[in-house]
């Protein structure tokens, strides 16, 4: 002999919206907290100690240390960018610019030759721009310095690029961790007002309110301070490669002029 049981729904209001249940079978937001409670109590136990103690500050930090979180991450996909786009052999190789005066010595190269330059790196692409206002018939000193001016911009274009991104989350983060801070201390003014007779309060609240302003105040200096100071590296080297290519420029103008000087 089977016996079926039914559960007979119950309806009410909330907030003037009406709500629809069945025993047993939460609906809305209460069935989606029952989804993330087992996430937010089960995973810590399951994992490492060392990683459950960084997902246990995580959670203590509250949500105003998600933005940066973010700016962690983009930050050091910056830094590991320009670390790789910013080397020397990139950029401006050492003896390129007496490779370039040897070679041309005697005569301009090819049309090859120069495209096979302006692909080697920065300096070669603005090396390469000098050699091919030279090949014009009648080329000029201006027309030659005008050409190296021209590419030198656009290295130094390519050179600085993401800089402003990571000097904008160095300069950001201690921002936003003061946010954080600001919100704890909300959090802890809140709580200690919630007591009778606005004293008191609840000592978990507390807590959680001066986690969220200490670990965002921490988290926000431990992603402004090594973004700033790769921001400074970084421009320093591009500050030393932009002297490299003008320098260099100056050595290959005269000699250019000296070598397309018979054709003119």
């Amino acid at each position: 002999m089977t016996c079926a049981v039914h559960t007979a729904p119950t309806t009410g209001k909330l907030g003037g919206r009406n709500l629809h249940t069945v025993a047993g079978k939460p609906r809305g937001f209460d069935a989606i907290m029952r989804l993330f409670t087992p996430w937010r109590t089960g995973l810590p136990a399951r994992l490492d100690p060392g990683r459950a103690r960084l997902l246990s500050i995580l959670q203590a930090a509250g949500w105003p240390i998600i933005p940066l979180l973010l700016c962690s991450v983009v930050a050091l996909a910056l830094i590991i960018e320009r670390f790789l786009s910013l080397r020397t052999a990139r950029v401006a190789p050492p003896r390129l610019v007496d490779e370039v005066i040897s070679v041309t010595r005697a005569a301009l190269p090819s049309q090859d030759t120069i495209t096979k330059l302006s692909d080697n790196s920065a300096l070669g692409m603005v090396l390469a721009h000098g050699l091919q206002a030279a090949t014009d018939p009648r080329p000029s000193e201006e027309h030659v310095r005008g050409a190296l001016e021209a590419a030198g911009r656009q290295a130094m274009y390519q050179l600085e690029r993401n800089l402003n991104a990571l000097g904008t989350i160095a300069a950001a983060a201690p921002l936003l961790g003061l946010l954080g801070t600001v919100i704890g201390m909300i959090e802890i003014f809140g709580a200690s007002g919630a007591g009778p007779s606005g004293s008191g309060g609840n000592p978990q609240e507390l807590a959680h309110g001066i986690s969220i302003a200490l670990y965002n105040t921490a988290f926000g200096l431990i992603v402004a301070i090594p973004s700033l100071i790769a921001y400074r590296h970084f421009r320093g080297r591009v500050d030393g490669f932009a002297l490299q290519m003008e320098l260099a420029a100056e050595r290959l103008v005269p000699h250019l002029l000296r070598v397309s000087g018979p054709r003119r």
